[in-house]
């Protein structure tokens, strides 16, 4: 029988993947079983999974509470929808779940399937609401270059790597794109982080006047981002863009995708930041990726005015087939419980100090590494061909994918971030200091790429 790789490469349509490469050479690895923080491939080989999958296993890979609620609501009630005011009992509870647990006060929740979708709808949300206002020109929405919002057609765009709009005719005409807050590349040298914050405030503003404030409609942005670099935000940022926002009648949608449910080692990233949302996105660490669940929180500012689009267009005329899907809910419930019960956000917070610390002393004073950043376990190593002067590889992504590669024959998985040569860690919320330290001390002494080992550590 034709071994399981030979299938893969021939008959599996990867994501976010060279496949030409994919079809001549087929998976790097293939993955059969997980526990803990812990993976192991067809091989027998174990990894420590440092980026939670795609920043979202927060719980660990078959937790027993996860699989019994699983099973118990399959065979309980595995599905039923929720169109024309059909509804269900856990995503019910759900709901009022997060409105309680929301970082500034909410209204109700819709649900989608992933990420992507939910900030499609959060688009739709925002059109719908400036038409049910008589505003059909307010339709413009911001975003940052370096954020990650998602890959569907309008969330493709909304993302500000130009790696997911080249080839696809992206982004669509109503979205425009900002300066982000990486003090590394846009910071002016001299500049405080409160300057910094100021300029970008400052540029956000005109931007707005130059669009026209009665065509834009939103913003949209990460409170710290996580796939364009891991890029943490001065203080004063939020604050500010928010002061402009309020002035030209624009929401503020944040999108907590990766950063919520207590990756920061806060239980969401707009209160570490300063950020009220009138939208909030969810999605990967509400269910730890068990089960595919996205969720939108909607304030009661946006809430008034959506309900008063009934009586203009009638049934509010959006959704999905597995939209508050009670499978997804019970996973949602009990990931959230075991969130509470094994207080792990405290654990994210002590952890994290950890984590940051390896890095730093490993790193910090490397002739090739630009900076050592992040908050919580949410952290990015970012290289450079040269420190002084400040100057990145002539072959983006190169030294990133090579380091990963290390990383993985060192038994550690991480991921190669796009639009610069950084290197992120996002592991699961379960991980122990001791595995923490056991793997950080065998990538620190991996021999590189071709034999080189790496220079020694100053600290």
């Amino acid at each position: 029988m034709t071994n399981v790789e030979e299938l893969d490469r021939t008959f599996l349509f990867h994501p976010m993947t060279n496949l030409a490469a994919h079809a001549q050479n087929g998976p790097h690895m293939t993955v059969v079983e997980g526990h803990g923080a812990t993976i192991i491939d067809r091989a027998g080989n174990r990894y420590l999974d440092a980026m939670a999958g795609l920043w979202c296993v927060n719980v660990g890979y078959s937790h027993p509470d996860m699989a019994e609620a699983l099973r118990a609501q399959a065979l309980k009630l595995p599905y039923f929808h929720a169109f024309s005011s059909m509804g269900t009992d856990l995503p019910a509870r759900l709901s009022e779940r997060l409105i309680s647990m929301a970082p500034v006060p909410m209204s109700t929740v819709f649900y989608g399937n992933s990420g992507s979708d939910a900030n499609d709808t959060q688009a739709k949300l925002v059109w719908y609401y400036n038409n049910v206002l008589g505003r059909p020109q307010k339709k413009k929405i911001i975003a940052r270059r370096r954020g990650y919002h998602g890959v569907t057609v309008l969330s493709g765009g909304l993302t500000g790597l130009k790696n997911l709009h080249d080839g696809f005719d992206l982004p669509l005409p109503m979205i425009r794109h900002v300066r982000p807050p990486h003090r590394l590349w846009e910071r002016e040298p001299g500049q405080t982080d409160d300057e910094f914050a100021t300029t970008l405030a400052t540029e956000l503003d005109r931007f707005i006047i130059n669009e026209g404030p009665e065509t834009v409609a939103a913003m949209i942005a990460e409170p710290v981002m996580a796939a364009g670099g891991v890029i943490v935000p001065p203080d004063t940022y939020f604050p500010k863009v928010q002061e402009v926002l309020d002035r030209h009648d624009v929401l503020l949608i944040a999108d907590e995708v990766v950063n919520g449910f207590g990756r920061l080692g806060v239980p969401f990233g707009s209160q570490s930041v300063g950020m009220k949302p009138d939208l909030m996105t969810l999605a990967k660490g509400i269910t730890s990726a068990y089960v595919p669940l996205s969720a939108i929180l909607v304030s009661e500012k946006v809430w008034k005015v959506l309900l008063e689009g009934s009586a203009k267009f009638g049934s509010f005329g959006h959704g999905y087939t597995y939209s508050a899907h009670p499978l997804a809910a019970a996973a949602a419930m009990a990931n959230l419980d075991i969130i509470e019960r094994e207080d792990l956000v405290a654990t994210v917070a002590r952890n994290g100090e950890l984590l940051h610390e390896m890095l730093r002393d490993a790193f910090a004073d490397h002739p090739h590494v630009a900076e050592v950043r992040g908050r919580g376990l949410m952290a990015a190593v970012e290289f450079v061909e040269s420190r002084d002067p400040l100057r990145p590889f002539a072959a983006q992504g190169s030294f990133a994918a090579a380091v990963t590669k290390a990383s993985l024959a060192a038994g550690v998985i991480t991921r190669a971030l796009p639009a610069a040569d950084t290197v992120s860690f996002s592991p699961p919320f379960v991980t122990t200091p001791d595995e923490t330290r056991a793997h950080g001390r065998r990538c620190a002494h991996r021999p590189r790429p071709g034999g080189r080992r790496p220079p020694p550590r100053v600290r």
